[in-house]
């Protein structure tokens, strides 16, 4: 324990840009690491980009192809002894409250490697994460090592306006992701969550490029004004209606799926308004939850929304997808909601929440062909598992 109090002190001392720099050189220190690398996953959840501390730069290592990989799908230690060397490698994942931010590699000699130590390394990776999110406040570091291409701007406005791409917590597991992921424009997500409720939004601006990217992001804003502000989630969808219309006078809308689950219940309050789509497995049965369609954020001034109501019981699998996902069509003319979707959802069954949307993104991929995407894709998945009984 007075090892890892050691390397904790020194990370919340340390200066953002060198979280790295202070976990290596206390890993040497107190564990007689040879080696320690910290790895970022890119935007489109395809490498693991290395964080570097120094000059010199390390080679990207595939997410889906590695024992780093292996280490941040599992989200467990991945240990590889190499005998002939004398060492043992530990991968370990970096995440915060279901947030998958990357991988820490450490090499340590066979002879100080022991299951404690795994264990202490595990806590270090929780404090380094913690640190991480509070230093993207200060230093792009971080950002930048996620980066395998350059973003757009739009697509770094779209980015910068999501709250993460997975969190994990009693009553719920959750994950998504946008594509084309360094080009994406129109397309968003959020969600906030409180001791009661849990809020999730889904949206789609309309255009292209940074008009598109504008338009979300006053649409999120304004949703999120309304939400901080203590509103009922169809005056939250009011009033966003009215700053879209005051701005565009009509000329342009966002589409937006809104729902708030009580956490204790299951109760969900939804107000649908535009195309955004959602789908529900339970059991062996996939089907697609359908509401009354009411206009989209800022088509006319005064809308008024009505909110809807269902109910999610613990095991069931919630799958949403804006229309460059459902409207995918194949080199046949077939769209990918009329049975593609459901053989997806079935094949990723057994993968964890925040696992799904690239699983489902990579079927649609595989369902358009050589056909260029359309349009943006966005997929977040929420696995329900319930407040349990006290």
């Amino acid at each position: 324990m007075k090892k890892i109090t050691s390397v904790e002190r020194a990370l919340r001392a340390a200066e953002p840009h060198l979280l790295l720099t202070v976990v290596r050189m206390a890993l040497i220190e107190e564990y007689g690491a040879e080696r320690v690398e910290l790895r970022m996953a890119d935007y489109g959840l395809k490498n693991l980009q290395a964080v570097l501390a120094s000059e010199g730069a390390d080679e990207a290592v595939p997410l889906h192809d590695s024992p780093e990989g292996r280490a941040f799908g599992a989200q467990e230690p991945h240990v590889v002894h190499r005998d002939a060397a004398g060492v043992v490698d530990v991968h370990l994942p970096v995440t915060i409250r279901g947030d998958r931010l990357g991988v820490l590699s450490v090499r340590l000699p066979a002879d100080r490697y022991a299951p404690a130590v795994v264990s202490d390394l595990e806590y270090i990776c929780q404090a380094l994460g913690h640190e991480i999110l509070v230093a993207e406040r200060d230093t792009d570091l971080y950002l930048m090592a996620r980066r395998a291409a350059r973003l757009t701007l739009a697509a770094e406005m779209q980015w910068q306006l999501l709250p993460g791409r997975s969190c994990t917590r009693t009553e719920f597991s959750l994950g998504a992701q946008l594509e084309p992921a360094y080009a994406i424009f129109g397309d968003n997500f959020d969600w906030s969550a409180s001791s009661e409720h849990l809020t999730v939004t889904v949206t789609n601006g309309m255009g292209q490029g940074i008009e598109a990217a504008l338009l979300s992001n006053l649409a999120v804003n304004a949703l999120r004004n309304a939400r901080r502000a203590g509103l009922p989630l169809a005056d939250q969808a009011i009033l966003a209606d009215q700053a879209v219309y005051a701005q565009y006078g009509g000329r342009a809308h966002v589409a937006v799926l809104l729902l708030r689950f009580e956490l204790a219940t299951g109760e969900v309050e939804v107000v649908e308004a535009g195309s955004p789509r959602v789908w529900r497995r339970r059991g062996r049965q996939v089907e697609e939850l359908t509401f009354d369609a009411q206009l989209p954020l800022g088509m006319f001034d005064g809308t008024v929304y009505v909110p809807e109501r269902f109910t999610v019981e613990p095991g069931d699998r919630l799958l949403f997808a804006s229309d460059g996902v459902y409207e995918s069509v194949s080199p046949t003319q077939e769209l990918f909601t009329e049975r593609a979707l459901a053989r997806a959802l079935a094949a990723t069954g057994l993968l964890p929440a925040a696992q799904v949307p690239g699983a489902i993104l990579r079927a649609v991929a595989d369902h358009r062909g050589d056909s260029p995407l359309g349009d943006d894709a966005l997929v977040l998945c929420l696995d329900w598992h319930g407040r349990p009984a006290t």
